[in-house]
């Protein structure tokens, strides 16, 4: 069966039970080749006309699943996240719901009315004014002529753009119609919202006032679907979660469930082969600046080797090296880097800053950075460390050793460890 199907009748269902949303089995495929694509649309057009098409579980040559057999339900009231990587199918899924599209396969079944809130101003004529624009989007999201009558004024005060609205919708700015957008969406009293990261435009002010809205909505028994790649937005908004990645289903749950999984693969990713200690070959008298690193690696409270170190709790990050003479006066710089972003610098330890320098003596040496509770969040770093003679001469480097860091309980919206206590106190 390939549907998309929406019903209006309501139930005596109660209230946090009620499946407002129905996703059965939702599959659907696209082609990667502009030719073949064009092709393939006009056979399934002309299948479909006079009744032969029928749901082909078989991908054609150059054509992938965007989407692969996704079943979940949404529930009246509640917030539903949708998370993934990019390319993962959140989008397509959200214009298969919204009946932009056609699943190849399954069924999707809307109780009520849906406003999608994919991309806010999408579907605005530019040349139109503002008020010709409210009149025209409202009425494709079901409202009659006399409904938006009802509430031009609130969506007009709501979008803060009085002065403008009757000036063509060309001349506005990005964020005045992304205002216009959102406010036209949310005064159609949906039932169902599909949010697709659409929030993140306009001011902070304005983000501030859609939210409270939104809260509002909820209050009143709306449901949402919020796609985010921000776990921090997922978590403080929705109480579930589906994952999508390369268009198949996941994991589908709670929404800390959910995210501490997506957060694992996206920032874990590919680090199963990290061992967090690294051993170095031994370097000739003639390669050697008069100490040489032999190995990094962690230990924990009772000094015993760790791997890995795990977040929140009392570590030594150790460096054994082999010094040739007597120094009285080393400096040990650190630089850590998450592994999967950007390169920027996230944490900067260093000797010479907290004005305490080292003193090693010939033979072999452990340096140990005592960290009462190690203060990174679970995921894979990089970090590179340099030890200088003073201040200048460089005697070696070791450069981007990678560890991992886990982590008891849910850190997921945490950007670091909080070492802390709870307590009351009773005030008379």
């Amino acid at each position: 069966m390939v549907s998309v199907s929406n019903q209006t009748a309501l139930t005596d269902v109660p209230f946090e039970e009620e499946v407002i949303l129905s996703v059965e089995g939702v599959s659907k495929k696209f082609c990667r080749d502009l030719k073949r694509s064009l092709l393939y649309g006009v056979q399934d057009i002309a299948t479909e006309l006079i009744g032969l098409r029928k749901p082909n579980k078989d991908l054609r040559p150059r054509e992938f699943w965007a989407l692969n057999n996704l079943s979940f339900h949404l529930r009246r009231g509640e917030a539903l996240g949708l998370v993934g990587k990019n390319g993962s199918g959140k989008s397509t899924l959200l214009r298969v719901i919204s009946g932009l599209i056609r699943p190849d396969t399954g069924s999707v079944t809307v109780k009520g009315r849906l406003a999608p809130l994919i991309a806010l101003g999408a579907g605005f004529n530019p040349v139109l004014s503002g008020r010709e624009n409210i009149y025209a989007n409202m009425s494709i999201l079901g409202l009659t002529s006399q409904e938006i009558r009802d509430r031009f004024d609130e969506v007009v005060e709501f979008a803060e753009i009085e002065d403008a609205i009757d000036a063509p919708v060309h001349s506005y700015s990005s964020g005045m119609a992304a205002r216009l957008g959102f406010a036209c969406a949310i005064h159609t009293e949906p039932d169902i919202l599909l949010i697709d990261e659409v929030l993140a435009v306009g001011d902070l002010k304005f983000r501030g006032k859609c939210y409270r809205r939104l809260a509002q909505l909820r209050d009143r028994g709306v449901s949402f679907i919020l796609v985010s790649h921000s776990s921090n937005s997922i978590l403080s908004k929705c109480e579930s979660a589906v994952y999508l990645s390369k268009g198949e289903l996941k994991m589908v749950g709670d929404a800390a469930s959910v995210t501490r999984k997506y957060e694992n693969d996206l920032f874990l990713e590919g680090s199963s082969t990290i061992v967090s200690q690294l051993e170095l070959p031994k370097k000739s008298i003639q390669d050697s600046s008069g100490l040489d690193v032999n190995a990094v690696f962690f230990r924990d409270e009772q000094g015993d080797p760790i791997s890995p170190p795990i977040s929140g709790q009392p570590t030594k990050l150790c460096i054994s090296c082999t010094v040739h003479r007597d120094i009285k006066d080393i400096n040990l710089g650190l630089t850590f880097r998450e592994r999967a972003g950007e390169g920027d610098k996230i944490l900067v330890l260093s000797t010479l800053h907290d004005k305490t320098p080292l003193q090693l003596v010939q033979g072999k040496n452990e340096i140990q950075v005592e960290l009462p509770h190690l203060g990174l969040r679970p995921s894979a770093y990089m970090m590179d460390a340099h030890l200088y003679e003073g201040n200048y001469i460089l005697l070696d480097s070791v450069l981007a050793f990678e560890f991992v860091v886990e982590g008891q309980g849910s850190m997921s919206q945490c950007l670091f460890y909080q070492p802390r206590a709870w307590t009351t106190v009773h005030q008379p």
